[in-house]
């Protein structure tokens, strides 16, 4: 049985709608739609009259309250609607038409109960008299709260009850004569960082149009982030060629500090770095905003280091290496550990690149990121190791986790990143 089908009066559902909706479609009567419903027969009559709707005429869309005059004469009788008439889609030439649609009765019938419990179940005078009080006992400062517990014998009203008809805008009131609702004070909220635009010579499309090996041996370039509450960063450079991660600490996400933080790599490390970084991918964030002081050399400065291009806007797939192994990067350094990269030291980010770069990549048939940089590059890649103090650590003492670089603060007798 139906569930609460004994129950009296119990309303129409949705599915008892589209019940009577098929059930005219195939022509059915009121009696035989009733009884497979097991409702009365005037139920299913009074709902298809009362909820049937405009589909041609004036008011199209609408109740179809009475039928005009120059209707069709069927619909004075049941089935009161178009549905099931063999001349409903075609050659019909009648100026007005209705029909029973299950999603518009159930529309407006939720329509009408919503109505129903509009306003306040009140009388007039004594609704005003409440409001008169409630106006006078706030504009002395009274909450809400305090209005409902000294006049419940006079209004009769919770303090939801109060909010919302002041929220409502009864009697000319509104919520800001509430005093805590005016009484805060405006958030803080940081200022977003801007995206920067640097013209069609930088685009990602004027990357693509690069040869196909100057673009495998490109370099991406990107930021990683501690807690919100940090100020300092890493710069992550990711070499596409060997699928090698750099990492270098910066005092904040400030332009100015990307290009310190090149300079440096430069000055250590001069030949590499013209090997390794001349062509640079990165984001449009505004720590790679000065594009100029990216480009410009530290040893030189009249020279030009590098080639910078940016990726589109909200297309980090565009240098998806470096966005991939920052997977392995968060393995040592995860999110929601309460790390803080404040306390991250140059030595701990070589602690982070020596088991970063001795993870053994199936990519790579096997070999590590340091094996395949040195085969490449030779005593270059050797005097970038050295400069940046990375290692090639034992796969029986690889350690993908924080406990690497928290075992080496141990030796140096320094606390822990997360506290």
């Amino acid at each position: 049985m139906r569930k609460n089908a004994s129950k009296p009066y119990r309303r129409l559902d949705r599915s008892e709608r589209a019940a009577i909706e098929r059930g005219l479609d195939k022509r059915k009567s009121c009696r035989q739609i009733a009884r497979e419903l097991r409702r009365s027969p005037s139920t299913v009559a009074d709902e298809v009259a009362r909820n049937r709707t405009v589909c041609r005429g004036p008011n199209k869309g609408g109740r179809a309250a009475e039928a005009p005059d120059d209707a069709c004469p069927k619909l004075l009788s049941w089935p009161h609607c178009c549905n099931g008439c063999r001349f409903r889609r075609y050659h019909c030439s009648r100026r007005w038409r209705c029909e029973y649609s299950a999603a518009r009765a159930q529309a407006l019938a939720d329509a009408e109960l919503r109505e129903s419990r509009m306003g306040v179940d009140r009388g007039e005078a004594e609704f005003e008299r409440a409001m008169e009080l409630i106006r006078s006992d706030v504009a002395r400062g009274l909450s809400p709260e305090q209005i409902a517990l000294a006049r419940a014998a006079e209004i009769g009203a919770s303090a939801s009850t109060i909010y919302r008809w002041i929220g409502r805008g009864y009697a000319g009131m509104s919520s800001l004569e509430l005093r805590r609702r005016c009484g805060y004070k405006p958030r803080s909220h940081a200022e977003p960082s801007r995206q920067t635009s640097h013209g069609a010579a930088r685009s990602f499309a004027a990357f693509m149009e690069l040869p196909g090996e100057e673009r495998a041996a490109a370099c991406e370039m990107d930021t990683v982030l501690g807690l919100k509450s940090d100020r300092r960063c890493l710069l992550t450079l990711y070499l596409r060629a060997f699928k090698f991660q750099i990492a270098l600490p910066m005092p904040d996400k400030t332009a100015a500090s990307t290009g310190s933080a090149l300079d440096m790599l430069e000055k250590a490390a001069p030949k590499a770095f013209r090997r390794l970084f001349s062509l640079l991918l990165t984001d449009n964030g505004a720590e790679f905003a000065d594009c100029a002081g990216i480009e410009r050399s530290a040893l030189d400065p009249s020279a030009r280091r590098c080639s910078v291009y940016y990726c589109d806007a909200r297309q980090s797939q565009q240098k998806g290496g470096c966005e991939r192994n920052h997977v392995e990067l968060r393995k040592i350094l995860p999110k929601g550990r309460g790390i803080s990269f404040d306390g991250l030291a140059g030595r701990d980010c070589a602690v982070l690149m020596s088991h970063l770069n001795s993870e053994p990549r199936p990519s790579l048939g096997g070999m590590c990121a340091i094996d395949m940089l040195l085969a490449a590059l030779g005593d270059d890649g050797r005097a970038l190791l050295d400069a940046l103090g990375v290692e090639k650590v034992p796969y029986g003492e690889l350690d993908m986790s924080v406990g690497a670089i928290e075992a080496a603060r141990r030796e140096r007798g320094e606390g822990p990143l997360a506290p």
